[in-house]
């Protein structure tokens, strides 16, 4: 494996991806505490905790994201991260906002679709029992 000064890093949403580039440096926090990661770290996978990523872009500027929990994979000179939800922001103040608004709506959307899910396994449990009805 050759030395280098870069790494790939993606950041996947289950229906986007949230980041793709090159990367420095990157810090994480994993079940047992916070990490960093240079391009030239040694393979790794390991769970995330929700939590802040950050990232060192190669004009040495940072990009931050609040992640759910998640996975990260490190093979080569490239970092895959895995979340079922994670927002991008500016600083920490506008990606706590982001977080929140962001995290609050998808709950939201989750609790109407269990709602709706409850519903159609409460009706089917309901015909079933029609059907098992003697006829007169």
């Amino acid at each position: 494996m050759s030395l280098a000064s870069e790494m790939r890093v993606t950041l996947h949403l289950p229906t986007k991806t949230l980041f793709d580039g090159q990367a420095t440096r990157l810090t994480a926090v994993a079940q047992n505490g916070g990490f960093g990661i240079l391009p030239n770290h040694m393979d790794m996978v390991t769970a995330l905790v929700p939590s802040v990523l950050t990232l060192v872009l190669m004009d040495g500027s940072e990009v931050i994201f609040g992640l759910d929990e998640g996975l990260l994979v490190k093979k080569g000179h490239h970092v895959s991260v895995s979340t079922r939800r994670g927002v991008a922001g500016d600083d920490f103040v506008t990606l706590q906002d982001r977080v929140q608004d962001s995290f609050i709506q998808m709950d939201e959307e989750e609790r109407i679709a269990r709602a709706a899910l409850s519903r159609l396994e409460a009706n089917m449990v309901r015909r079933f029992a029609d059907l098992r009805k003697p006829s007169l």
